[in-house]
């Protein structure tokens, strides 16, 4: 006993990784559709010279899908994520965010592997797989936020937040290995693959997480006391039903819930559609899809991590408010992401200048870690996870409208011209949003958050974090 220090790894590094990690399998299940569903349905290109050319060899079964079928299909996920994600975190708060999230993914897992079987039975079969999916990780990201909320000392809250970004890598690995696995063991095998790893993956959460450090087993009651002082009194140990009434009055609030709104549509655009553009408009062939497909992804997790460092060591050294910080950094992750998509859409017409505008775009959206992604902490501690699982069912719907947006454009034709919309549109919803929350938004506790004294809210409400 007297050597275990010398190798003691903090309880609060092992719940970052494994945090990174429940993003990372959410994001998994998430996108793998979006890349097989090249090889699983009828593959056929529409050319300017009015032809119709077979691309992909056969890797398994192919199904008559449309365009509307398949846009069905890649928002099937999104519908049943949207409807869990309201209460996630909630039920996290009271039933602990550990079992919810880890038994939550073990069945999402499960499922995963049974999608090829749905497939060979219909295609609405598969639609309520997806759904069954989406609905079960809905609660993922709302649990991730209530353990960042009660392991994460203030000035390392960035680090702690950008570790959500496995949701991010992902995607970067998920779309090129299932690029792989397609052209060499068929596409039902990047379906089985998934669900084995989500499974491993589940069994080591179990064991290394706990709801709070007061719960954990075997952390130190050093690191236990630095992680519930730093906390102090923003925290309330007290199980209470959040404050529904003042977040529907709250400007900054809804602020937060539009610029999240913004971030999601342009991240869920690229997630569903950025394959099938890469492979049927701009000719990339399968693997090659997957892995330029995933670099606006890879570009995403760098900068994140980045910007998050920055923004605790701004924190640290108390250089700006966190309302200030939090609006500054609106400008790499909403202003500049969509000057990029407008920039694409007017003259994006060699493949990689497509993919390098596409990589800038999604790589300062990686400042959300210190724009959306965190002030839920900021407005109320008590409630972190409520608060992101009602801006998470809000912005889950581009995951919805995007598809459907692009199957409307390229209905006719699947060309670049059709697809200057689609990225005007996204622009826009990058841009207004980080308008709006300039003028009302805000980094300070909010009253609501309940904390356990009413001297202490007060003093809390009133200082620059």
């Amino acid at each position: 006993m007297a050597f275990m220090p010398c190798f003691y790894v903090p309880k609060r590094i092992n719940l970052a990784i494994m945090l990174f990690m429940a993003c990372l399998l959410s994001y998994m299940m998430r996108v793998n559709l979006s890349i097989n569903i090249i090889a699983m349905v009828e593959d056929t290109s529409s050319h300017e010279n009015g032809t119709e050319v077979e691309v992909l060899p056969n890797y398994g079964p192919r199904y008559n899908w449309t365009q509307s079928d398949q846009a069905l299909l890649l928002g099937a996920y999104f519908y049943g994520y949207m409807i869990t994600s309201l209460p996630a975190g909630t039920l996290a708060e009271m039933l602990g965010a550990r079992n919810v999230a880890g038994y939550s993914c073990l069945v999402a897992g499960i499922l995963t592997a049974l999608t090829p079987a749905a497939a060979a039975w219909d295609k609405y079969a598969v639609f309520a797989v997806r759904f069954m999916i989406g609905f079960l990780n809905g609660v993922v990201y709302p649990c991730c936020h209530s353990l960042v909320s009660k392991w994460s000392p203030p000035d390392e809250k960035g680090k702690f937040v950008a570790s959500l970004m496995g949701g991010t890598f992902g995607t970067v690995i998920t779309w090129p290995i299932s690029g792989v696995i397609i052209e060499n063991l068929g596409w039902d095998w990047a379906f089985y693959i998934v669900g084995i790893f989500v499974l491993v993956v589940v069994a080591i959460w179990f064991y290394l997480v706990a709801d709070t450090p007061a719960q954990h087993s075997t952390i130190s009651l050093k690191e236990r006391e630095y992680i519930e002082n730093s906390l102090g009194s923003t925290l309330s140990n007290k199980k209470k039903w959040p404050p529904y009434k003042e977040l529907i009055l709250s400007l900054p609030f809804w602020s937060l819930m539009m610029l999240h709104y913004g971030s999601m549509w342009g991240l869920f655009f690229l997630i569903t559609a950025t394959p099938k553009f890469l492979s049927e408009v701009l000719g990339f062939n399968l693997s090659s899809a997957g892995f330029l497909s995933s670099l606006p992804h890879v570009a995403r997790l760098l900068c994140a991590f980045g910007f998050g460092a920055v923004a605790d060591w701004i924190r640290r050294r108390g250089w700006l408010s966190v309302t200030r910080m939090r609006k500054a950094f609106c400008l790499p992750s909403h202003i500049l992401p969509g000057v990029m998509l407008i920039i694409l859409a007017y003259f994006g017409r060699d493949p990689y200048v497509c993919v390098a505008i596409m990589t800038i775009s999604l790589g300062f959206n990686g400042a959300a870690t210190a724009s959306n992604l965190a002030n839920s902490q900021d407005l109320a501690p008590n409630y972190a996870g409520t608060l992101y699982g009602i801006i998470n069912c809000i912005g889950t719907t581009p995951g919805i409208f995007s598809p459907l947006i692009v199957a409307a454009f390229t209905k006719n034709e699947n060309t670049i011209d059709q697809w200057h919309w689609v990225f005007i549109i996204g622009a826009a919803a990058y841009i207004l949003p980080a308008l709006f929350f300039w003028v009302f938004g805000s980094g300070k506790i909010q009253k609501w958050n309940e904390v356990q004294t009413t001297e202490s809210r007060e003093d809390i409400v009133n200082t620059k974090l």
